[in-house]
């Protein structure tokens, strides 16, 4: 059982050693603090891409304010388009089937079928389809044709004296540049609302005929990534101009199947005309130095187009309700220079998450701007991205997301999942699409830390809103997930006992799916979301399940050997092994992630935190490897370590100026670790069920004023 020093909160009071926390002063200037966190260029680095976006859609500019020179960005973070509803398949004349990638494995006594990656030929070409298929489409680049006075095309080396500034409070990218000493000033907006991305452009070379607007229709590469920079093959896919008028016109694209379409809206005298192939250029009259452009991405025809000025107020208005609700946190009190770099990490993290992650559907782990894993969601990935809402007082943001686990479809693919392998309930995928379809991955499809996550889920929304009404709307999805984890345990009746796996792959995907059983972070996990499951039943006058208390009463012990706790039971040499010194320290995420539930130890916790911290091969871990340690840390009382391992310098834990979470070259931009990064920070601050003191995570000495957090469990 953990225990804490009941004299602490005590004593800190008593020595005035707890900072200072807005509940009890005057409301934080929430504008002031996001303002000071303006991005602002004045190069060329590919790495520092800004957006505008809604949740559902997101538009990501260059320099120039809009997407002109993607090729110059894919290899950095890309000039992505893209949306919720942007999906296509290529065709599928081979007719390959689902069931090529099943494969039977014998575990615990009988065989149980997992879509996986497959080498046999004939099966190996079927998986290789499903698992790009379907994919995210980028869905065009909107930017510019700039002429030089010679009659040449400019490059971006052309461009000087660049300029450019997102302000996160209203949603809005300023720009600026010269081209051979002419000015072009560039606002760009999104619509919270609408598909749509508007920008006003000024300059004399509009009159000079030397600026013009074009809009590209790239090919889908169904490759594992898309940078939209595809515009070859340009006899495999049909677009055209399908009405216009003074002020506007209407662009279809067809795939396939697929078709979709962008509709352009302009304020002054300017006509459209096809380009090269996929190509349409806005050539606007030369009375004005001032063009105003909208564009909406649908995929079907629609009403009338909002332009730059609704547009702008739209963005304005909305971006400011979304900073006035919900949590805040100011640390400018405090003098330690790193809280700046924190407080920075914070604020962009808010604004990127809410701009790619906060649709109807889990997002993928690059969100909205480019695909990764063939843009497919990853649902053990949903709660990095999206538990943070619910901390921050924004619960709607998180719910919206849970409406796809509802989805007919979608629960039907999961039932499918579970009858198949012999469970019962629904067993949600790892990776998907938005129909719910299992994609078929040789990891992915043995894990199982995605399951209790519609459970924690629908506990953030109970806490938000505790009353009859979110009982019954999340109870079907809670039953149907808990059903599944009482009756994936396998009862060892020699030792009297229910274990996990084999067949499983812990978080730490270092372990091989025959071989594995008892991860530490997932049997705490499936404890804690079954005794939560409980509690939903009695909460509604239900009795309780006695299969769920069968499974928790014998679920097995934590694993443990030297005092520490391992990765797996299975896996003695957790710690000696340098292969399991690598990936997540998930081990960690047993107290941290996960609240004390009875079966953790403090002592055995804070040993394991110790040999993780000294030991562990940072170099190779991923970006919410680092919000992870720092809430072990928070609940193990480790303020400082908190603090150092949300700044730990390594290159996984990178935040580019634009706020990003830079991985790698092949992942420039990684959102679990900024979602990961706000649930860390609202612990540090507001705590969790059962804190010793307030501000458990935040060092002695920092000046933190914060409101509007709610605790974590």
């Amino acid at each position: 059982m953990l225990s804490f020093p009941r004299f602490l909160s005590l004593s800190l009071l008593l020595t005035g050693a707890l900072p200072l926390a807005a509940q009890s002063g005057a409301p934080i200037n929430r504008q002031a603090v996001v303002e000071r966190h303006k991005v602002r260029l004045t190069s060329t680095d590919s790495l520092s891409s800004l957006s505008v976006g809604n949740g559902a859609f997101a538009y990501t500019v260059d320099v120039t304010g809009l997407q002109t020179f993607p090729a110059h960005y894919e290899k950095g973070v890309p000039l992505g388009t893209q949306s919720e509803w942007g999906w296509h398949s290529f065709p599928n004349p081979q007719g390959y089937k689902f069931e090529q990638s099943l494969r039977d494995y014998d575990l615990n006594g009988r065989k149980i079928s997992y879509a996986v990656q497959r080498k046999e030929p004939a099966n190996k070409d079927a998986v290789d389809y499903l698992r790009a298929n379907p994919h995210r489409l980028q869905l065009g680049n909107l930017g510019f044709v700039l002429t030089k006075r010679n009659g040449q095309p400019a490059t971006i080396q052309d461009l000087r004296d660049i300029q450019q500034e997102l302000n996160p409070w209203t949603g809005e990218i300023k720009s600026h540049f010269t081209l051979e000493g002419t000015a072009v000033d560039v606002l760009t907006v999104g619509h919270q609302q609408q598909d749509v991305v508007a920008a006003r452009v000024e300059s004399e070379l509009l009159k000079a005929g030397r600026l013009r607007v074009l809009l590209r229709l790239p090919w889908p590469t169904a490759g594992w990534a898309d940078m939209g920079t595809d515009y070859s093959h340009a006899d495999q896919h049909k677009s055209a101009i399908s009405g216009q008028t003074k002020t506007g016109a209407l662009v279809s694209h067809q795939l396939d199947s697929t078709t979709y379409y962008v509709a352009l809206n302009w304020a002054q005298g300017a006509t459209l005309a096809a380009g090269k192939p996929h190509e349409y250029v806005l050539t606007p009259g030369k009375k004005d130095k001032v063009l105003e452009v909208s564009a909406r991405f649908s995929a079907r025809p629609r009403g009338a187009v909002p332009t730059f000025a609704a547009t702008r107020l739209n963005s304005q208005q909305q971006w400011a309700s979304f900073w006035k609700s919900g949590g805040a946190v100011d640390f400018g009190g405090t003098t330690d220079p790193r809280a700046k770099e924190l407080e920075r990490r914070v604020v962009l993290s808010q604004y990127l998450t809410k701009l790619y992650n906060a649709g109807s559907q889990p997002p993928q782990e690059t969100g909205l701007l480019t695909n990764s894993w063939y843009g497919r969601p990853h649902l053990e990935m949903h709660w990095w991205h999206s538990a943070h809402f619910a901390l921050w007082g924004r619960s709607p943001l998180l719910e919206k997301s849970l409406t796809w686990y509802a989805r007919p479809d979608v629960r039907a693919e999961a039932r499918k999942i579970a009858q198949r392998q012999g469970y019962e309930g629904v067993r949600w995928q790892k990776m998907t699409d938005p129909w719910g379809q299992e994609g078929p991955s040789s990891v992915g499809a043995f894990l199982i830390w995605q399951q209790p996550h519609m459970i924690y889920f629908a506990e953030e929304a109970y806490r938000a809103h505790p009353d009859k009404a979110t009982l019954a709307l999340y109870q079907d999805r809670v039953a149907a997930t808990a059903d599944f984890m009482a009756s994936f345990p396998f009862y060892e009746k020699d030792k009297g006992r229910y274990i996990l796996g084999p067949g499983v792959i812990p978080a730490q995907e270092r372990f091989k799916a025959e071989q594995t059983f008892n991860p530490t972070f997932e049997l705490v996990y499936w404890h804690w979301a079954l005794t939560t499951a409980q509690q939903w039943r009695t909460r509604q006058g239900l009795p309780r399940s006695a299969k769920y208390d069968d499974v928790l009463a014998k679920l097995s012990k934590l694993p443990q050997a030297g005092g520490v706790y391992l990765a797996a039971e299975s896996a003695p040499d957790s710690y000696t092994n340098p292969e399991f010194k690598t990936d997540h320290p998930s081990v960690l995420a047993a107290l941290g992630v996960m609240p004390a539930t009875g079966q953790q130890d403090a002592a055995t916790m804070r040993r394991t935190f110790d040999l993780v911290w000294k030991g562990w091969s940072w170099d190779k871990t991923w970006g919410w490897d680092f919000p992870m340690t720092s809430m072990t840390a928070t609940r193990l009382g480790l303020p400082d370590k908190a603090v150092d391992a949300l700044l730990m310098p390594v290159r996984t834990n990178t935040y580019l100026p634009n706020g990003h979470n830079y991985q790698e070259g092949r992942l420039p931009v990684y959102l679990p670790g900024n979602g990961g990064l706000l649930a860390a920070v609202a612990l540090m601050c507001a705590g969790y069920d059962g804190a010793p003191s307030a501000n458990p995570g935040i060092p002695k000495g920092w000046q933190v004023k914060w409101e509007g957090l709610s605790k974590m469990p």
